[in-house]
């Protein structure tokens, strides 16, 4: 177990919660308060993703990322932004013709997926390390258009963050490290109990740990109620955490809960287990992170 670890808050995420919980930030305004809440509450890390401020649906609207970060950098909120890239995957196939996205389908090239990274320069980002039948819609990542996005990050300077939500994930993420598309110590995020991906439990975390190169750095998060066990068990496995109303809406049954409140639970755990949570200075230091480039890719 690490005397230290990092801290992530996914503030937001794209799935259908702001009908189940008045807590789900939907404008750039809430989202960045929240993001300076979490931060305030013990959060190293703010991942974001931005939402229709009328529908409150997922976007990919580059103002509205604008917005965010301009909002959480001039509070001077000392809080590692990590914006996601997994962007526009979403499959449903068509009733009336599989072959063709029905409603719902919501794809962007890798381009696209990248547009927030390359002009935003946050210090990292997410990338998504492959296709997974989520839930009961297929989320579409191609390997090919993997390494376009990875080499785009690259260039960018931003620190990516490998997330795998299954044990292929982790294999396709180890061929870009050995393609010498990730920069550094590769960095992963286990993402457990997304149906039909990889289980939220010890054993699964375990072996997926046990896949990657020895350089690596690591974290975890569970969704729902497997959020709090995962972090306990991501700390004991020697691993950093996550929370955040992306993979949870509720502090405790029956009890919706915010971003900031998610964040002290968190907290609280990783101090009662004999850790502590990393500053985000402490954690550039931990992940290098860096961005020598200073302008748009």
């Amino acid at each position: 177990m690490n005397k230290k670890v990092i801290l992530s808050c996914a503030l937001t995420g794209a799935g259908d919660t702001t009908a189940k919980s008045p807590h789900v930030p939907v404008t750039p305004k809430e989202i960045a308060d929240s993001a300076i809440k979490a931060a305030k509450a013990g959060a190293t890390i703010a991942h974001l993703h931005v939402r229709d401020p009328k529908t409150g649906k997922m976007s990919h609207d580059m103002n509205l990322y604008e917005e965010v970060v301009e909002r959480i950098r001039e509070s001077e909120t000392d809080v590692i932004i990590n914006i996601t890239s997994g962007g526009g995957g979403d499959w449903i196939p068509s009733d009336a013709d599989p072959t063709r996205g029905g409603e719902g389908t919501d794809i962007q090239t890798p381009e696209e997926r990248h547009e927030p990274i390359g002009k935003l320069l946050p210090e990292m980002c997410t990338l998504d390390c492959g296709s997974l039948n989520f839930g009961d819609m297929l989320y579409v990542s191609p390997t090919d258009w993997l390494r376009k996005q990875a080499k785009l990050v690259q260039a960018s300077g931003v620190k990516p963050e490998l997330e795998c939500f299954d044990t292929g994930h982790i294999h396709f993420a180890n061929q870009l490290v050995k393609e010498g598309l990730i920069d550094g110590d590769p960095l992963f995020q286990f993402c457990l109990g997304i149906p039909w991906g990889a289980a939220a439990d010890a054993e699964t975390l375990s072996y997926m740990k046990s896949r990657i190169p020895e350089n690596a750095k690591w974290a975890a998060f569970g969704t729902g109620r497997m959020q709090m066990p995962v972090v306990a068990e991501s700390l004991l496995q020697g691993g950093s955490v996550r929370v955040g109303l992306e993979d949870n809406l509720y502090l405790k049954k029956g009890q919706l809960a915010t971003n900031e409140q998610l964040v002290d639970k968190a907290l609280g755990i990783v101090q009662s287990l004999g850790s502590d949570i990393m500053t985000p200075a402490e954690a550039r230091e931990h992940l290098n992170l860096f961005n020598p480039h200073g302008k748009e890719v």
